[in-house]
């Protein structure tokens, strides 16, 4: 199961891990993943084992052949937190579905900052600024941006979600105009000043196992609708639920925990 911090949304600088593993290579689908380990829990609650090694693997890609596409594929959507959804961590949350395939789901959660900003940030990874002000107030604004709580996966580790004009070490291209990237050098390149233009940075991700999120939105737990990247990127914080919703043509006040899937 995955484990959950009592606090989600409170996290601080201190709780980011130092080292430099905290950015690289992530593959939310491999064997070993959180999510991926309680689908496998799952199975063996079942009575089916899981096979393991390359052997796996090549099951793993064969079968992917011969499925047929997702009758729902939620890549590059929003999902919106409705009000009957209880789980405190995700309580009012907008997430940005990065991936939505027979594996699971993978994505990160764009409306909850943390106490962190940019610049603590990249004290944290060693990362020298490129320009470094006389004041705070002086400081260019990407810099003073907060961190977003991505997550109650893989908490310890960084997630980028970025404009896709450069490509970097560990990174999964989302669509034409959005990127995830995992590896360091993404954070590298803002600091030094020619980064992507859109960034927003995430400690911890959002992930489903197979079945699971399409569970969730069958019980109104989420309200779906094709991303727009600006609400990433450009609006404050605060306004990004209430963007989300109007994609839809809906008010908040208009919620209820009763209301259908969209």
């Amino acid at each position: 199961m995955i484990k959950r911090r009592n606090s989600p949304f409170s996290f601080s600088a201190e709780d980011f891990d130092e080292s430099m593993d905290s950015f690289g290579a992530f593959d939310p689908f491999r064997p070993d993943s959180p999510r991926r380990e309680a689908a496998s829990a799952q199975a063996g609650s079942s009575g089916s084992s899981a096979p393991s090694g390359a052997s796996a693997a090549g099951e793993d890609s064969a079968e992917e052949e011969t499925r047929p596409p997702l009758e729902l594929d939620l890549t590059n959507h929003f999902l919106i937190a409705m009000p009957s959804m209880l789980d405190p961590v995700f309580g009012g949350t907008v997430v940005y579905l990065c991936e939505h395939n027979h594996n699971g789901a993978l994505g990160v959660v764009i409306n909850k900052p943390t106490d962190m900003t940019m610049d603590v940030l990249f004290d944290r990874i060693n990362l020298k600024l490129e320009i470094r002000p006389d004041t705070p107030d002086a400081m260019p604004e990407l810099y003073r941006r907060p961190v977003m709580f991505g997550g109650p996966v893989q908490v310890e580790r960084g997630f980028v979600l970025h404009s896709t004009s450069e490509k970097y070490s560990s990174t999964l291209q989302v669509t034409d105009d959005v990127a995830l990237t995992t590896s360091k050098d993404v954070l590298e390149a803002v600091a030094y000043g020619n980064g992507p233009e859109r960034v927003l940075v995430t400690l911890g991700c959002s992930g489903w196992s197979p079945g699971q999120l399409e569970g969730e939105i069958g019980r109104n737990g989420w309200l779906t609708v094709k991303a727009d990247p600006a609400i990433i990127f450009e609006l404050p914080v605060e306004e990004r639920f209430t963007a989300a919703l109007a994609l839809l043509g809906i008010d908040p006040v208009m919620l209820s925990g009763d209301a259908g899937r969209a």
